[in-house]
Order: structure tokens, then sequence, then C-alpha cells
């Protein structure tokens, strides 16, 4: 692509004839239409790159073309040689994208990864909230006063962003920037990544930054977003205690661990048709086999669904 001499299709070792261009194409959708950090576009370029050089010397000639039992058999040597789960899956992942793609270009009738078994996973699936739930627990503070309003907003931003309870604990207000609706967070392995902050939580933080702050600043106060009412930051510890109050309030009888929101929040964009890829930027992992996961939550309430509604489940 002329001018943008740091993207992924200039500095990647390029796919064979016939399977570049589609490649291409996909990269250029992923950064215009998707927003995808040049990172995140390179590990799908790869994986593709990868991909089209053992098909092609099979006799594929493009990825309009290729069988699917090709790219199957591909996908069966990385998992004979031994790759592990997380790569199968970030590869698989590249794949699933690209197919979709060319089927929402018209450039492809079929799916030629619909017949790809994802890698079984022995993590456990994480719990989470019900849309309903969460919007119970978010009503949960009820009142003007500081502590209401400090944890009106702690709740807000973190189901909007799906934060790390440590993150969230450390956040500073220089890391906000609310009238573009996005914070700058530093994960582990100090990463920095920019996470996006939904309207109703902007709107929460500002009434918290305006009218319950300053109730809690002292003369040692830092520049920490939330906290406690001796003017000192609050703990993880204590964030959790936080939810876990009006996870109760609000007649939630679930487990309620330090993550829960972080799920739910991921598990909601998923539902709702979020890219895999463009959730594993905002949460900030470093392998998409990490988010992966959170597609078992959704095949299992899919499960769940039918066995309780289909008539041949019944009686």
């Amino acid at each position: 692509m002329p001018g943008r001499s740091k993207s992924p299709q200039s500095t990647r070792s390029r796919a064979p004839d016939g399977f570049a261009a589609d490649i291409d194409g996909f990269l250029n959708f992923l950064d215009l239409e998707r927003g995808l950090s040049p990172r995140t576009q390179s590990g799908y370029a790869s994986d593709l790159d990868q991909c089209a050089a053992y098909v092609a010397k099979l006799g594929a000639t493009g990825w309009r073309t290729v069988p699917a039992e090709l790219v199957g058999r591909w996908i069966h040597s990385l998992s004979a040689a031994d790759y592990t789960a997380t790569s199968l899956a970030r590869k698989l992942t590249a794949l699933r994208g690209l197919a979709h793609h060319l089927q929402r270009e018209k450039l492809r009738e079929d799916d030629f990864t619909a017949l790809l078994s994802s890698p079984k996973y022995s993590r456990r699936i994480p719990g989470t909230l019900t849309a309903d739930e969460v919007a119970r627990l978010l009503a949960a503070p009820t009142g003007g006063d500081a502590p209401a309003l400090r944890d009106r907003a702690l709740l807000e931003l973190f189901y909007s962003s799906g934060l790390r309870v440590s993150e969230l604990a450390a956040l500073t207000i220089q890391q906000l920037n609310l009238e573009q609706g996005f914070l700058r967070v530093f994960g582990k392995g100090s990463k920095e990544r920019v996470v996006p902050i939904g309207r109703k939580a902007c709107e929460a933080i500002a009434v918290w930054l305006e009218s319950g702050r300053p109730h809690f600043v002292k003369s040692r106060t830092g520049s920490q977003l939330f906290l406690s009412a001796r003017g000192g930051a609050l703990s993880r510890v204590t964030l959790w205690l936080i939810v876990k109050k009006y996870a109760q309030r609000a007649g939630i009888t679930k487990p309620v661990k330090p993550h829960l929101l972080r799920h739910s929040f991921a598990t909601h964009l998923l539902d709702g048709g979020a890219d895999l890829r463009a959730i594993q930027e905002m949460l900030g992992h470093a392998n998409i086999a990490t988010t992966q996961i959170y597609t078992a939550v959704e095949s299992r309430r899919l499960i769940d669904q039918h066995a309780k509604f289909h008539p041949r489940n019944r009686g």
C-alpha cells in the first residue's frame, strides 16, 4: 500500500501470487473498518501467508478457489507437529476472518473454514452475569453522596472497559480522555493499550470527578481516579468487596469474583457480534487463545437454550 511503509503488507514475506492480493484487501479492511493495531494485522498476515504457502504447494491457486480440504490439511499438519492450542487458535482466527471477508465482499460463496474445529482447552469457562444482572448491579449504588458517586462510576467503568482489577485500582486521571471516550491503560508487562469508555461510564466518571472525588482528596492524595474516604488509592481487595456488596444488594446469587465484570464485558461483546481480535486488544491478552475461552461461554448458552426449548429435548 503506497505511503504505509510500516504496514504489515510492506514488511512481511509475501504470499504466493493469487493469494497476496486478497490478504492485502483483508488487512486493509482490518485497518480502515475495524481499526485493529499493526501488531494484530501482522499476526493475521503471518498466519495467512504460512497457510497460502502450504496450500499452494498442493496445487491451490488462490483463496477464492482453495478447497476447504487443503486448508484442513494445513491445520492438521500443525497439530501433528505439536503446535500448541494457543498457536492453532490464532491461526484459525486469521483464516476465519479472511473467509468471512471474502464472503462479505462476494468474492467467494462458501466458508472454507466452516468444518474446521477449534482446539480444545482445559481452561475453566469463566463465570459471567446476564445483561439483566449487570443492569441491576449498575443501578445498585443509589444516592448522591461521594461514596455512591464513586461506586457508580467505578462499576460503570469496570463493565464498560473490561479492565483487570489491578488496572482499575492503578488508574489515574491522566489516563482518561472523556471527551474522546477512551483511556490508556498499562497492563501486564507494563504494556500500554487504548480501551474505549462507553457514554454512560463517561457520564458517571464526570459526575464523580466534579461532585464526589473532591470530598475524598487529602493533602497527600495522588492522581488515582478512585479514592478511599481517607484519600488513598483503593486496593484490589476493596474493589472486589465493592462489587460483591452491590451484587448482593442487586439480588445476584452467583459467586462474585474479582474479574466477574471483566468476563461479562468480553462475553457480551462477543454475543453482540464483536470481532474476537478486537476483544483481545481491549482485554490486553497477549494470545488470542486466552480470548478464545469466551466463545465457549457463548456456546454453553446456546446449548442450554437448545436443551430447554427444543421439542426433542422435552419429556
